[in-house]
Parts: structure tokens; sequence; C-alpha cells
């Protein structure tokens, strides 16, 4: 007895398995995990060393080649980058894929305690290292920002609080601040006074540490109890530091607030964030892998209210961007998609069997194969994403193709004049065999897949498991389920009675069928021809193929985009924040654009200080014309609108024949132009607005016609570094004595 005469003997067996099996299926789905993408993680390891006050030079030679030597020695590293800026280092080390992540962890952590012999002792901790995914994206961005608290304070809220009860969410494994403030007391020394009293820098560092204690005093032993001794010796502002005794000269002590500035101030005061303009603290949530994103976005969501009541009221705390959002629509148009594709193959088959019944038995293998495809997806443990189902969509055509194979030859033999149990069991016999190599052929189409190396092997393994998965579900539908319901529910021929609709569609294809014996017999009397747009056929889609454009993945509509930028290298913190915001501010003006979150300064991806990245969030997409790509072509010219301007008056200088004005004024600039000078235009942002150096130089750009001061002194960035002359009849001689003196 074979696998279908088994099921169709045994139709309650056979209907108690594919219910059990549907069921399974579908507790599967509400169990597997929601994402836009499979899930796929490259070992990467990324190693912080910092180093206070070291320069860019120094922690390269010093921290960082140390380091790369010993990872060098690394099985199975693929590439390493190192970056270094002022007082760190970053060194980001990828292996191959089929590296283990956590081997890979411990092997890096060896090669620092080797090289720490090399290092520099004044590292006040040895070098860190955590695994990061270069392909996780944070699901879930916080901006938290007050009009009328210090940043210091929001960021007490913000990353000892909030981050800390984000971190024990279920699913979230990091919380990453952008824009951190934390609370410190900055001391300026007065080198003056110093020399005058004759103390070194050092012992006023010795005289901070030891006058900021937090060490035990021990316990009071009495009678009948024991006392613990509590002594505070930490100094919680600047003002508690001002009478500290720093040392005695001449039998007089000198205080530190006699010969040091003392404020309150921040940790790190070289890096910012801002959300709309406005200076705030950001935190991105990253969730584990293998997580439900929606379900998490929806803990962490819940938990905000309750945060909200916790802080001040002049605490705003927004949603800058919800990952979840992009990913369940995303999700729900090809759950759609699916759903349609499905429905369109009912009406095909309905509309060529013209059958409810023979309709019915090949329908409801579709069903079933997805239900059992979703079980198999769950014991794979992979997710629900736009690849998965889109297999599954792919899928929906071959399910039905065997079940269908089956059912037109039990009809063949019902035709013939068999009973329906015995056309079953004879139909069934024949075709087995068959049903098993089309679906082995089917399947052996998509083994290259499923064994693809690299990235593009990781990211469409599960395309082709889930693919494969769904096939295999089809075959066994087709040679259990299918045969056992066409024994129950199909009538012989001779029984059917057909409308003046069967009859109808019976002539259409009646006509179909004849016109498909004319072309082929005009083909046949005419091979030459055929053979000729055959072989053109083949040589048009050859060279389709060089010019369609080709990439990794289809651009898609995430609701997001990210810019990065970078100054000059000795440009100060204050002017890149500055051009930074100027540069938010074009985008913020987009009507496309939403939010811009935009941060500058040393963290995260960006290793120096001179660099910035600004995150923005696309409106809905109903609610916009454009598509992603088309906006940041229009960012980007917006973005490039200052340039624009230089190029239009270079042109114009071009036109007058390029006749340099020989003003005193003017030759300098060119002149410390040329040298790369002390002579920075950017440094005129740094200065109020009411001094008259900025004032100046806003009356000579006024004069040009440049919108902003901002615009102005891009051009005065581009004679700097040489990339253009001064403009022809142009009296920058107060300018000159501007950057002279800044």
């Amino acid at each position: 007895m074979n696998l279908p005469e088994l099921c169709i003997r045994r139709p309650v067996m056979t209907v108690l398995l594919t219910v059990a099996s549907m069921f399974f299926g579908a507790l599967a789905y509400f169990k597997l995990p929601v994402s836009e993408l499979p899930n796929v993680d490259f070992p990467t390891i990324q190693v912080t060393a910092n180093l206070p006050g070291g320069s860019p030079e120094t922690m390269a030679s010093s921290v960082a080649t140390p380091l790369e030597g010993q990872f060098s020695t690394i099985p199975g590293l693929e590439t390493m980058t190192s970056n270094s800026a002022f007082g760190t280092t970053q060194i980001t080390m990828q292996f191959a894929l089929s590296r283990d992540i956590d081997a890979a962890a411990q092997d890096v952590q060896t090669a620092i305690a080797a090289a720490a012999r090399r290092l520099p002792p004044e590292l006040p901790a040895p070098p860190t290292l955590r695994k990061v995914n270069p392909a996780d994206f944070p699901i879930f961005f916080i901006s938290m920002s007050s009009s009328t608290l210090p940043m210091s304070t929001v960021a007490e809220y913000a990353e000892t609080q909030l981050a800390q009860r984000l971190s024990t969410v279920s699913g979230v494994a990091q919380v990453s601040v952008f824009g951190s403030q934390k609370f410190a007391v900055r001391v300026r020394v007065n080198p003056d006074r110093l020399a005058q009293l004759g103390i070194g820098i050092d012992e006023v560092q010795s005289a901070i540490a030891n006058g900021n204690v937090n060490k035990p005093t021990g316990s009071i032993d009495g009678a009948r109890q024991n006392l613990s001794v509590r002594s505070d010796g930490q100094l919680k502002n600047a003002s508690a530091y001002g009478p500290l005794i720093a040392l005695y000269r001449n039998g007089a002590p000198v205080r530190l607030g006699d010969i040091a500035e003392i404020t309150d101030s921040v940790e790190n005061t070289r890096v910012a964030s801002w959300f709309n303009g406005e200076r705030s603290i950001v935190l991105a949530i990253q969730r584990q892998p293998g997580t439900n994103v929606i379900e998490t976005v929806g803990r962490i969501r819940a938990l905000l209210p309750s945060f909200q009541e916790k802080v001040p009221e002049s605490i705003q705390m927004r949603v800058m961007y919800d990952r979840s959002v992009t990913i369940e629509e995303g999700v729900d148009d090809v759950k759609f998609t699916l759903a349609l594709a499905g429905v369109l193959v009912v009406l095909v088959i309905f509309l060529f069997l013209r059958n409810l019944s023979a309709t019915l038995i090949p329908s409801i293998a579709l069903p079933i194969s997805v239900g059992i495809t979703f079980g198999l997806m769950y014991f794979f443990g992979h997710s629900i994403d736009n690849l998965s189902l889109l297999a599954l969509t792919l899928a929906v055509g071959f399910v039905v193709d065997d079940a269908i194979v089956m059912l037109e030859n039990i009809v063949r033999h019902m035709e013939e004049g068999m009973e329906p149990l015995q056309a079953a069991l004879v139909g069934s016999k024949e075709i087995g065999f068959t049903i098993m190599s089309m679906t082995l052929s089917l399947v052996a189409v998509f083994i290259p897949v499923l064994f693809m190396p690299g990235i593009v092997g990781r990211l469409l393994n599960e395309f082709a498991i889930v693919i494969c998965c769904a096939i295999l579900a089809s075959a066994v539908v087709s040679l259990t389920v299918t045969p056992m319901m066409a024994s129950r529910f199909l009538r012989p021929p001779q029984e059917e009675k057909h409308g003046w609709l069967y009859n109808m569609m019976e002539r259409f294809f009646d006509a179909m069928r004849d016109a498909y014996d004319a072309t082929l017999s005009w083909t046949l009397r005419h091979q030459a021809v055929v053979l000729v747009v055959f072989l053109g056929t083949i040589g048009g889609s050859v060279y389709l193929f060089g010019m369609v454009q080709k990439g990794f993945l289809p651009s898609g509509d995430s609701g997001r985009l990210i810019a990065f930028t970078e100054g000059g290298q000795d440009v100060s913190f204050q002017a890149m924040s500055k051009l930074q915001q100027a540069v938010a501010d074009i985008i913020i003006q987009d009507p496309n654009v939403e939010s811009v979150n935009s941060t500058v300064g040393v963290g995260g991806s960006r290793p120096s200080g001179n660099s910035g990245q600004i995150f923005i969030k696309l409106k809905p997409s109903h609610e916009r014309a454009l598509k992603p790509d088309q906006i940041v072509q229009q960012l980007r010219g917006k973005a490039e609108a200052p340039r624009r301007v230089i190029s239009e008056h270079l042109l114009a200088a071009d036109a007058a024949g390029r006749k340099h004005v020989h003003h005193r004024g003017t030759q300098a600039v060119a002149k410390r132009a040329a040298q790369a000078g002390p002579v920075n235009p950017s440094a005129l942002l740094c200065l109020k607005p009411d001094n008259p150096l900025r004032k100046a130089a806003l009356a000579i750009a006024r004069s040009w016609q440049f919108d902003t001061l901002y615009t102005f002194i891009i051009l005065l960035n581009a004679i700097v570094m040489g990339l253009t002359d001064p403009l022809d009849g142009a009296d920058l001689r107060p300018l000159g004595e501007a950057l002279a003196g800044v």
C-alpha cells in the first residue's frame, strides 16, 4: 500500500493530520519574529582605546599601531580599519562569515592583553571591545530636550534612568546615547598665576585628586553596638572646589579658586545633538537578533507614559523615529500580495475547470502548504520578512501545480468510466512518481542559492529554504489530501449538467485551441524565420541585461535618510556646530522632511570632531510626492546651492577676463590662502553677532549679494584652500584685517 492509497482508505486519519498541521502552522505564524530582512549577523568587533589629550598622530602611532600588529595575527580576519582622533582610537575588525563571533572576541581580548605592554602607561583604562552588527540599524529613537533645564540635567534623566530602564525591556539589546552631556566640573588653570607662585600643573592635578575622595573610614565598636563611620569627601559642584587648598606657599594656603576658573560644565564639550534645531539628548535603541521588532517597539511605547510622569514637565520627550511602522507597512503589503496571488490562482483554476468541487480540491492545497511552511520556518529559526514572504508569493504557483496534475489524471480515469474511488486509487498510483520528480527538479533549482557563500548567500539562504519547504509541502499535500478529497467529492462527468456559461466558455477555449493550431502550423512551415527571431531575442536579452542597472538590493522606502558631513581638519567645534546646523536648517525646510536629528563630534561612526551625522525622517509616503532617491538628489542640490553661488561669481569673473584686483587686503588674503596659514574664515562664525569683525564680514557679504554669512564664508574657505582666486573688484581689506584679528 503506497502513501496515496493509505490516505484514500483512511480519510479520518488524513483529515486529522491535515488539521494538526494547519494548527501548528498557525501557532508558529504568530510566534515568528517580524523584521524587514532576514537576520544576518556580520562577525564584527570594535575596539576602543582612550587617551585624554592625545593628538591623532600620537593615538595612531602609540595606541593603534601596537593593537593592529596583534590583531593582524588573528585567524579569520578579513578587514581591519582604524580611526584615530583627538584622545580616542577605534579599530573595527570584520571576520569571515564562517567565524564564530564569540571565539573571535576571545582572540581579540587575548591580543589586547598581549599588546598591553606596548601601550602607553598613561591609558586610564585598558582598551575595550564590543561586538557590533553594521547591518543592525536602531529600531526606535527618542529625543529629550528642555528649554529651561541645563542639558546635564536632561542627560541625567536620559542616561541613568530611561536608558537603563529601556535596557531591561525584553528584546532590547543596546541603548546608545547621542549628544551625551554628563555633568562635570571644569578647572581652567591660570598659567600666569601658576608661574608666579611656582606651582606645577601636576601639583594641581594631585591636589584635586586628593581632595575629592570617597574611601572607607572604618567603624567604631562600643559595648553594645557597632557604628559605621561615613565621611563624604566627594565634591559635587564648582562652588565646592573653590575653597579646596591646592598646596601651601610660604606657609600660606593656596586655594584652587585663587589659581583657576572653576565652572559647572559637562564631561565632553565637543559633542552635541539637535532635534529640529533644538538642543537635545537622543536615545537609539537596538533590538536583539531574532526578536520581533513590532512586539519590542510595543513594549517600549508602553513604558514611555509611565516614565514621562516621573520626569519634570519642562523635559519634552518625543518619539523621533519608529522603525516598526515601515516594517509593518512593508510586511502588510507583501501579505496582501500573497493573498491576492492565492485568490488569482484559485480564479484561474475555476476559469479552466468550471467546476466548484474540482476547483476546491487543488485550491485547498494552497493554505495547507503555506501553513506547513510556517511551521518549518519556525523550526529553522526564520522570521516573517520581505524575502520569506516573497518566497511564499513565488511558491503559490508551484504549490497548486502538483495538485492540478494529480486531479487531472484522476478526472481522466473518471471520464473513461471509473468510479471516483477507483479512479483516485489508479490515478494517484500512476502520477505519484511524476509529482515527486517535478518537486525534486524544482527544489534542485534553488540548491545553488541555498549553498551560496558570502553576504548574498546569507541573505538569500532563508529565501531558498522557505521556497523549498513550500514546494516539498505541496508535494506531500498532493499525494495525501488531494487524492483523498478527489475520491470523496468528485462526480462522474456524465452526472454533471452544464449551463449556457459553461458552453460559451467551452466555445471560447475551442477558438483559442484553433488559433494556437494555426500559429503552430505557420511556425513549422517557416522554421528559418522562427530561428532568426529566436536568436534575435537571445541577443536582445543579453544587450538589455547589460543596460539594466544593477545593485545589491532594490532601493526601498524606509522613511529615513542618513547624511554625513565633514569639515576641515583644523575646524573648531563651535564652527563645525554652526555649519552643521546651517545644513540641517536647509534640510528641515524641505516639504518632504518631517524631522531632522543633527549630531556632531566624536561618537558612534564618527571618528573625529570635524565630522557630523544628520538623521532625516521623511513624511509618510502618502503625504509626499517624491521617492527617497529623488529626495536625496533634491537635498543634495540644495546643499550645493552655496557652491553654485560661488560658481556663478567665478563665471562672471572669467567673463570679465579674470582681472584680479591688486588691493593690499586681497593680496594678503590670497597670500595666506596659498600658504595655508592661520587664516580661518570659519572662525568668524564663532564671534558674537555684535562683534565688529563679524559685522564687517557680514557687510562685505551683503555688498556682494550673499544671503547669509555662511554662504560667503564657503567662498572664503575656497580661497583659503586655493580652489579659486579672489573675486574681481572686491575690496577685501576690512576682511583681511578681520581675519588677522580673529
